[in-house]
């Protein structure tokens, strides 16, 4: 189903599997091609795991996305972009290496909860790997249940782990 006015759409995209610059640049084809239009991209941050132990560090980047498609239709897209690009879930509900991950991280000021998708994502307070490129695209972002700011997110998250810049926008 399609929304008459488009929506804007805050999306984390990672990688850690393969080439992982290049998943990134043909999600975000796909995406462009299948959701919408690409309005702003962060830069791109390594990162390691987070939840699960790999040898492999991820690529993490923030999009901003305008979009026409109503919730349900976006993450269905991003499931089928993912599963297109050769991701591949065990199951079980466990964190895990992969090819591309597309997770929506805001949608415009709205709280969404429908099956499958949670809006704000639950966990982007507590990740950096999220907060530090979300930084980059919309710092004054004020999450609609805490009422912080991105910025603000980011002076209280707690995670240490390694975010390091990787490349400048692509």
């Amino acid at each position: 189903m399609k929304l008459s006015a488009s929506s804007k759409v805050i999306a984390g995209l990672g990688s850690n599997l393969g080439d992982r610059f290049a998943a990134l640049r043909r999600a975000m084809e796909l995406i462009r091609e299948e959701a919408g239009e690409i309005i702003a991209t962060s830069s791109v941050w390594e990162t390691e795991p987070w939840g699960f132990d790999a040898d492999e560090q991820f690529l993490n980047m923030v999009i901003v996305l305008e979009t026409a498609l109503d919730p349900k239709g976006l993450i269905q897209r991003f499931r089928s972009i993912e599963g297109r690009m050769g991701r591949k879930k065990s199951g079980g509900g466990k964190y895990e290496s992969r090819i591309i991950d597309l997770d929506i991280l805001f949608w415009d000021d709205r709280v969404i909860s429908i099956p499958g998708l949670e809006v704000p994502h639950p966990k982007l307070h507590s990740r950096r790997f999220v907060l530090e490129p979300l930084m980059e695209v919309s710092p004054e972002t004020v999450h609609p249940v805490t009422g912080l700011t991105v910025a603000e997110m980011l002076q209280f998250c707690e995670d240490n782990s390694d975010v390091r810049l990787a490349a400048r926008q692509f």
